[in-house]
């Protein structure tokens, strides 16, 4: 089978941890060629996630890498299992770009969410207006297809709140988010009304950086991390940390959009 021109999100990390565990055990991409008698060149593939791996070969990796840790190497024989089709988001492939299918993978599979907006409400939060409103005013104009096919994808990605046991998201976002009237006033009362709903959800958290705070870590654009049995992302891990000390506990991040008295302290 040839390598493939785009990995999937899943395939590139599955390919990422295998890179990550040969090198903590300071073997070299030929020695695990050796290993499984084939070639330095088909275990880079491997590690870019171009081409896939079975199961034992590598649980085979795994003994050669002395790695213990059995709920990651389970978490990774589940990604090898995997097969392009069999996702609600595959539907969408060849119609919207590959980080949109990226996105809906990765919270499908995600053990948890934590997500950072500055300027737009999380996108798994959206109403179906406010989804419409943002697309309709790109530059240039995108056509009223895509339009369509981006709010309904956007749309289906709730579909995980549906489950009897949803992952815990965590959402930070920025007042000024709040504040932005995409596609006038009726559509942001919808989109915050709606916002005010999910934040009540058991596991759903919203936390609110107000206008008023001056550590605030720079971030212009929205930050997904979507948790799993693999090895975390140390740099995102923090990163959302970091900008989660800067914002209003969630009872007092309801008053920064009309709910409750005005926001007093963090923590």
């Amino acid at each position: 089978m040839p390598p493939r021109d785009i990995p999937t999100a899943r395939q590139a990390r599955l390919g990422a941890e295998l890179r990550k565990l040969r090198e903590l055990a300071g073997k070299t991409a030929r020695e695990a060629a050796g290993l499984l008698s084939t070639d330095q060149a088909k275990i880079s593939h491997i590690e870019a996630g171009r081409i896939g791996i079975s199961e034992e070969r590598i649980r085979r990796l795994a003994v050669f890498y002395a790695c213990d840790d059995r709920d990651l190497i389970e978490a990774l024989c589940a990604i090898a299992r995997e097969s392009r089709g069999q996702g609600w988001w595959d539907e969408y492939r060849g119609v919207l770009a590959p980080g949109f299918l990226d996105i809906g993978e990765l919270e499908n599979h995600a053990t948890y969410l934590r997500t950072v907006a500055v300027m737009t409400v999380p996108g798994i939060l959206q109403t179906e207006d406010y989804i419409r409103a943002i697309h309709r005013s790109a530059t240039p104009p995108l056509p009223a297809e895509e339009v369509d096919a981006r709010v309904e994808f956007r749309l289906k990605r709730r579909s995980i709140f549906d489950r009897d046991t949803p992952p815990p998201f965590r959402v930070i976002v920025h007042e000024a988010a709040l504040r932005m009237r995409f596609g006038g006033r009726k559509v942001a009362k919808g989109q915050l009304e709606y916002l005010l709903e999910a934040s009540e959800w058991p596991t759903v958290t919203v936390r609110v950086i107000p206008f008023t705070c001056e550590d605030f870590v720079e971030a212009t654009y929205p930050l997904l991390y979507a948790g799993e049995l693999c090895r975390n992302s140390t740099r995102f891990r923090w990163t959302v940390l970091w900008v989660a000390s800067s914002s209003l506990r969630p009872p007092n991040s309801r008053g920064t959009w009309g709910c409750s008295t005005p926001p007093s302290g963090r923590r």
